[in-house]
């Protein structure tokens, strides 16, 4: 008797497509997780956090950051079309810009990038109110866990005087819910022409302020923002956009999942011996942990990686008891 196999060409192309939006989608994380050694930089110390009660230093880099991307971003468009929808997503983007990076001005890098990554709390909150998407148990769990994490961040800093840091840093999680669902809402565009746009309305949006505050970097800190923008930010955005055309914006918020583990380790390596660095307090930790088991209860399916693991054990226990037979 001749064994078949359940897996068609179709199914076996739509996993490998899969695999690879994936792939894409962590190798973005990795890029994104450097933007603490950039915006951390001492190069930067000079250039002040606010000025009358207005952030500064965060929309600067904001500004060349988003410039210098848009330079690696708009070569690689090959589709480029107009529609409406392009309004609502560009401000987004240009809002979480402008609030990830003032958050990181005002408080620790760990702070910053954990309060982003509560974008899959608020995902999952509009799509429950809002779009009346189904409701898993493990959503509750990520909504449990990330509220405790939250709470605790907030309960110690809002006694000291991270405040403005720890609402911009809930601002950027907000606003980057909303850039990843406007992704996916077009995720039939073209990938470099959406984050190019994003980049570039951004910059645009920002010009006014900057030519305002009249802060102009050096020759160093302009080399350094312009790997800020290509490597930190224009190229995994690109690399982002590309991996939700396979899977789920969902999913694909629980795998950059990766980005704020690595944000603070690479702040450490980099900038522990300047007199700026800033280490993370025990509660942003603990915080910061709580998230991030919500993240992996949510997006890990520990029932089925068991299953799996005993159907491949019983597998190879199968061929080595042929191989004993022959």
């Amino acid at each position: 008797m001749v064994e078949t196999s359940d897996s068609s060409p179709e199914s076996e192309l739509a996993q490998r497509r899969k695999l690879q939006s994936r792939l894409l989608i962590l190798a973005a994380a990795v890029l994104w997780s450097t933007s603490g050694f950039f915006a951390k930089s001492p190069l930067f110390e000079a250039w002040p956090k606010e000025i009358d009660g207005w952030p500064v230093r965060g929309p600067l880099l904001a500004f060349w950051r988003t410039s210098f991307a848009s330079v690696i971003l708009f070569p690689l468009v090959r589709r480029p079309r107009w529609t409406v929808k392009l309004i609502p997503t560009t401000l987004i983007f240009a809002a979480m810009s402008v609030a990830f990076l003032t958050a990181m001005t005002k408080t620790n890098a760990a702070n910053a990038i954990w309060l982003q990554n509560t974008a899959p709390v608020w995902i999952f909150l509009v799509g429950v109110l809002v779009l009346g998407d189904d409701v898993h148990r493990r959503d509750w769990w990520l909504l449990g866990f990330a509220l405790a994490g939250v709470g605790l961040i907030l309960s110690f800093e809002l006694q000291g005087q991270g405040v403005d840091g720890m609402m911009y840093g809930l601002l950027g999680g907000l606003t980057y819910a909303g850039v990843v669902v406007s992704l996916r809402w077009l995720r039939d565009e073209d990938a470099a022409w959406l984050v190019a746009m994003n980049h570039f309305v951004t910059g645009v949006v920002l010009l006014p302020y900057i030519l305002y505050v009249g802060i102009w970097p050096s020759l160093g800190q302009l080399a350094f923002l312009a790997a800020f923008g290509m490597l930190q930010m224009g190229l995994p955005y690109w690399l982002f956009a590309r991996g939700l055309q396979g899977i789920p914006g969902h999913e694909a918020s629980g795998l950059v999942l990766l980005e704020p583990i690595l944000v603070p380790v690479w702040v450490f390596l980099a900038w522990r011996s300047e007199p700026t660095y800033e280490a993370p307090a025990w509660w942003t930790l603990v915080g910061g942990g709580l998230i991030l088991v919500g993240l992996i209860c949510r997006y890990t399916n520990l029932r089925r990686i068991g299953y799996r693991n005993d159907q491949l054990r019983g597998e190879a226990e199968n061929r080595n008891g042929q191989r004993e037979e022959a």
